[in-house]
């Protein structure tokens, strides 16, 4: 289960179907959870909200808390143990061992341990909150400003990167750092509107 495509000849060996099933497992089950929690939270916000939890980010999180990454460090062949480090590779891993539990453990066993690994996610995803590049973009329309995002730097070796993206929004700047280009842009984008809700 925890064979990464690069160690094999046929991909159909690796996990990518069960990270395919996992995927598709966690998306249900998260939906599912959210609309209990949330019954009255429109479809956009579901979206929004089941989407900051099933998210890359989140998922490898989940999947380091779970030592998936240490799992598939110690079975890959020694030239390819930097791949537990790549935040795309702990998220595949978190799917594909949903999807082998799935198949395994049928599907009450697995939703409960869904809801478990990804209830802290589940809590501070609120209805009406958009995630911050969203909500800035709004902000800068209502303000008839432009948003622009700028790769500032990478530190750190190809597989432990690490991003520093400068956004600028009218004349406020700020700064905000991420092990994905895109979390880094998230982390900007929350750091410029604290900068612009001081300035109100």
């Amino acid at each position: 289960m925890l064979t990464h495509r690069s160690w094999v000849n046929d991909r159909t060996d690796s996990y990518e179907r069960l990270e395919f099933l996992g995927d598709s497992v966690l998306q249900l089950v998260v939906t599912e959870e959210l609309m209990r929690r949330h019954p009255l939270a429109s479809e956009g916000d579901l979206a929004w909200m089941r989407q900051t939890v099933v998210d890359r980010e989140m998922c490898a999180r989940v999947g380091m808390a779970a030592n998936l990454h240490e799992q598939l460090r110690a079975v890959a062949p020694e030239h390819s143990r930097e791949l537990a480090d790549q935040p795309s590779v702990r998220a595949a891993l978190t799917e594909a061992v949903i999807g082998a539990a799935w198949l395994d453990l049928g599907a009450s066993v697995t939703a409960e341990a869904v809801r478990a690994a990804f209830s802290d996610a589940m809590t501070a995803a609120v209805p009406g909150q958009r995630d911050p590049k969203t909500t800035l973009q709004e902000l800068a329309a209502r303000k008839g400003v432009g948003v622009r995002y700028e790769l500032a730097r990478i530190d750190g070796p190809a597989h432990r990167r690490e991003f520093t993206t400068r956004v600028t929004v009218g004349g406020a700047v700020a700064v905000g750092t991420g092990t994905s280009k895109q979390s880094s842009e998230r982390a900007a984008a929350t750091a410029v509107l604290d900068l612009v809700d001081e300035g109100d």
